[in-house]
């Protein structure tokens, strides 16, 4: 069951670190506010049939009963971060390579945990290993030669803070509410205020969105809809740690995407960083190698 779940993990990871590429392919034909709307929308679509099927499970009930009003809440609270954390990276993509954007989000791997310290939580010495390493990998991957970071990388940067209070929240809402209800009603707030944006500042064409359909599909079905579902059967056996050090695969999956799909090369620094940052990632999690001193956290992009 435990190497079922790890796979399942393996191909969220997957999916997701593939996303990366569509939502760079996606910025050719449509705005990046657009694009977010439209496939956060189709991936609250895609959680209707499971909130259908999972309406009478007690799996499913995590203590909120019926309580919706609850679960609305909190998925409101999560999806506004979630559109803030999903806005900066999609800008961002738009002058940073899929790869470079997959690592710098990733980052919230090592700043859960620091920032865990404003609510009295005990960093372990491998997180601030960890953290050194990523914070070395962050300077070769995006530091220029004149000491200038580029634009998209500093969106990405920014994000990567959001992503990790979207994680800090999720881990404290996790327990008291649904989690499917939860993941559907942020997804809904994020699709809201994105297409709201998008109507504010972008122009919506129907030939643009045509032409955007197959990274528009892929970023809302498989890399919201299926790829948060697969974490969700893949959690059930596994540890959060664990879990998320399995997921910060989606860094390799990108890059490999983002160069066999859309011929994106990082050159010898940039793949240095990249590596420094990956060890980094997999530092702050060596703790969590001994179950007695898992904790809880649930990781979700």
């Amino acid at each position: 069951m435990k190497l079922k779940s790890n796979l399942f993990l393996l191909l969220a990871a997957a999916i997701w670190g593939l996303a990366f590429v569509a939502q760079r392919v996606g910025m050719d034909y449509v705005g990046p506010y657009t694009f977010n709307g439209v496939r956060f929308a189709l991936g609250s679509l895609s959680l209707v049939p499971l909130l259908l099927f999972y309406k009478t499970s007690s799996s499913q009930n995590e203590g909120s009963g019926q309580n919706y009003q609850a679960d609305a809440r909190a998925g409101f609270l999560a999806g506004t971060v979630l559109f803030i954390a999903a806005s900066l990276q999609q800008i961002g993509l738009i002058y940073t390579t899929a790869g470079k954007a997959a690592f710098i989000t990733c980052l919230y791997i090592v700043l859960v945990p620091i920032m865990g310290i404003f609510i009295k939580q005990r960093i372990h010495l491998w997180t601030w290993c960890g953290s050194a390493f990523a914070v070395a990998g962050l300077y070769f991957l995006c530091v220029k030669e004149n000491f200038t970071v580029s634009y998209g990388d500093l969106l990405e940067l920014a994000g990567a803070f959001f992503w990790t209070i979207h994680i800090l929240l999720i881990d404290r809402f996790a327990s008291k509410v649904n989690t499917l209800r939860l993941a559907f009603f942020q997804f809904v707030t994020c699709a809201a205020f994105s297409l709201a944006t998008a109507l504010w500042l972008e122009t919506i064409t129907a030939k643009g969105l045509l032409q955007a359909s197959i990274p528009i599909l892929y970023g809302g079905i498989c890399s919201v809809g299926i790829a948060y579902t697969l974490q969700i059967v893949g959690q059930k056996n596994a540890s959060p740690s664990h879990a998320a050090i399995i997921l910060s695969m989606e860094t390799v999956f990108a890059a490999i995407g983002g160069y066999l799909l859309i011929n994106e090369h990082l050159g010898l620094r940039e793949i240095a960083g990249s590596g420094l940052m990956l060890t980094g990632m997999l530092l702050s999690q060596l703790q969590n190698l001994n179950p007695a001193q898992s904790e809880s956290t649930e990781t979700s992009v």
